[in-house]
């Protein structure tokens, strides 16, 4: 990727990251709980690197992306049952295996943490002052 590609991505990933935050700060002031699944590891061709994120909600509606398609789909399961039951988990994306489609052309992996972010008395975990 060229320098100003590099330059471009960057500040696209800052702009994205502040809506994301934003969302959160207001599905708390609403009483909501949401999932936040971030890319924490990341090895050989991927579509996002270590720090992206996914905000999903309770309807199933999202903003930002890990990276889409099929590996994107697992994740956003995953975030549904943490919603469900409070519980972190990690899921690895495996994006060498090969699929009938062509979702997963990268040919990497990446570990992907997803947590619910809750306000204070709505469910099993919070966020913010006890």
């Amino acid at each position: 990727m060229g320098r100003l590609a590099a330059h471009a991505r960057e500040a696209h990933d800052r702009y994205v990251d502040a809506a994301l935050y934003r969302e959160i700060q207001e599905a708390l002031g609403r009483g909501e709980a949401v999932a936040l699944a971030t890319v924490t590891r990341a090895r050989g061709s991927t579509p996002r690197k270590p720090g992206a994120k996914m905000l999903i909600r309770a309807d199933g509606s999202f903003t930002g992306t890990i990276g889409g398609g099929c590996g994107e789909a697992e994740v956003w399961q995953e975030a549904m049952a943490t919603l469900e039951d409070g519980q972190p988990r990690t899921v690895v994306v495996d994006l060498t295996e090969p699929t009938d489609g062509e979702d997963k052309i990268c040919g990497g992996v990446m570990d992907v943490f997803v947590e619910r972010l809750a306000p204070p008395g709505c469910g099993s975990r919070t966020v913010g002052p006890t």
